[in-house]
């Protein structure tokens, strides 16, 4: 088995030297070409072969959301936490564009990237001049051009129907935000709530009159829309509500607990994202979890099988979600 003093003598640096890139030690400078040499000769004498990574140089991260969006969901900044941890882990030189600078500020030499948001098909097309290799997390843009990995929505929000049917709900309503496209400027149909009407129609279930929809995935959206249903039905709110993201229903909870209507005796609420605030509000929130760390990671493997196996095909991932049961819900 090759050792350290090996892998020095092929490479022509001292032990110390060796070890320490070896080990990510970040005090240490070198070169970037020196660090690859050193990872080169430690992968082609197979030493800890599982744990010694190649440095992957210059990858963009772009993080397409305003700060104000950040804030209000949780969810992306557990993404962008996530997806910093991996890149050290996987020994990937990341460097974070926001959507705030524009797409002009993404330089033209980059190798590759990951991006979260939205984006325009003006946005898409630099994309494209500029580097072949990408991975997009949470919406599918382009993906006859890039790879994608995302909560698979449409079976969540179709187990979500089944579960409240088996629990014998017939009037169940839906609570949401909007997607916003950037091309047209106009907001359109979340997934969610295009499978949540086409599925309930199906079952002969659905009624418009029950589904809420506004621009963001806000506490303060949430509380808006469910206390406008409170409001609107009065008698006739129906007994279960499908939430499109947690910060939405943590605001419905809200509302409704204002209102004294009882939850889940006389309203049930199930949700997704399974953040971290949603098992300590009242009641605790069943909601359908979202690996992130899984996410996260499938979409560094995906971008890393394009740059270090050259992977020509394009790939679009979807990962399922289990359902977290807590009180908000029977």
């Amino acid at each position: 088995m090759a050792t350290i003093k090996d892998i020095a003598t092929k490479a022509g640096y001292s032990i110390s030297t060796v070890s320490r890139v070896l080990n990510n030690d970040q005090n240490l400078s070198v070169p970037d070409e020196t660090r690859e040499k050193i990872y080169k000769v430690a992968e082609d004498l197979g030493y800890r072969k599982k744990t010694v990574r190649l440095l992957v140089k210059n990858i963009a991260f772009l993080y397409w959301l305003t700060d104000k969006e950040e804030l209000e969901d949780m969810y992306f900044k557990t993404m962008r936490l996530e997806i910093e941890k991996l890149a050290r882990k996987f020994n990937i030189e990341l460097t974070t564009y926001k959507i705030t600078g524009g797409i002009q500020e993404i330089p033209d030499n980059i190798e590759g990237f990951i991006g979260v948001g939205t984006f325009s098909e003006k946005e898409l097309v630099y994309l494209r001049n500029i580097t072949p290799h990408g991975v997009f997390i949470d919406s599918t843009p382009d993906p006859d051009n890039y790879d994608s990995v995302r909560p698979d929505l449409a079976q969540i929000t179709r187990k979500t129907v089944d579960f409240l049917v088996g629990k014998g709900h017939e009037k169940i309503g839906f609570v949401g935000g909007t997607y916003h496209n950037p091309n047209t400027d106009q907001d359109e149909m979340d997934i969610r709530e295009r499978t949540f009407r086409t599925y309930m129609d199906e079952r002969g279930l659905l009624k418009d009159e029950y589904v809420f929809t506004h621009r963001g995935f806000s506490v303060e959206n949430g509380y808006n829309l469910m206390t406008k249903a409170i409001k609107t039905l009065g008698d006739q709110l129906p007994t279960a509500f499908f939430i499109a993201a947690d910060p939405i229903a943590v605001g419905c909870l809200q509302a409704l607990n204002e209102q004294g209507i009882l939850i889940p005796n006389r309203v049930s609420v199930i949700s997704i994202n399974n953040t971290s605030v949603a098992k300590y509000v009242s009641p605790p929130l069943t909601t359908f979890h979202i690996d992130m760390k899984e996410i996260c990671e499938n979409a560094i493997e995906l971008l890393l099988e394009q740059l270090l196996e050259n992977r020509k095909t394009v790939k679009t991932v979807y990962l399922g979600a289990e359902l977290v049961v807590r009180k908000s819900a029977n």
